[in-house]
């Protein structure tokens, strides 16, 4: 059984969001790593997942709060408890939110590998400083005499095109994760 799942992160307009075909034995560890890769993260910070008021994570003596453990809970545990939806943090310095809702279960015949189906625009450059962040970028590479404009065009580089996203290339991301 597979889950398609609309991943959407928070705060942004127009929204940022991917739609996933995952198998629902999928862990949180796991899961993780998919949407590092559907939605065009690095992989370079902290995460953590948020259902029913628990968070899951990778255990570290260094968390100053209880995190279970990401390895142990799946998507289908999640959903067979009635849940439509939770939350995914990564970067807990730029805080990047995104919601996470089964849009339903499908069998599917194939491989098994998850998939990128559909989504819309770009996902925001690692490290630029989350939400406000972000929308200070857009409007320092709209504007050339923005007194940020050159800086910011170079740290991020002239092809972040903020509308683009390639399904096809997510997709192909996701078909290489082991």
């Amino acid at each position: 059984m597979f889950c398609e799942l609309k991943v959407e992160l928070q705060g942004i307009e127009p929204p940022i969001w991917r739609v996933i075909r995952v198998s629902s034995r999928t862990s949180l560890l796991k899961f993780h790593s998919i949407l590092q890769r559907a939605m065009g993260w690095n992989n370079s910070h902290q995460y953590l997942f948020e259902v029913d008021g628990e968070r899951y994570g990778e255990p570290s003596a260094d968390w100053g709060f209880e995190v279970r453990d990401s390895l142990k809970m799946t998507l289908e545990r999640i959903f067979s408890d009635g849940n439509t939806s939770f939350l995914y943090e990564y970067d807990l310095g730029d805080s990047w939110w995104h919601e996470i809702t089964l849009l339903g279960k499908v069998d599917t015949e194939g491989e098994g590998k998850p998939r990128c189906i559909a989504g819309a625009r770009a996902c925001p450059p690692e490290d630029c400083g989350g939400v406000m962040g972000y929308y200070h970028l857009l409007v320092a590479l709209s504007a050339p005499d923005f007194e940020d404009h050159d800086t910011m065009g170079e740290w991020v580089g002239d092809k972040f095109d903020h509308d683009a996203f390639d399904v096809a290339a997510a997709d192909r991301a996701l078909k290489r994760l082991r």
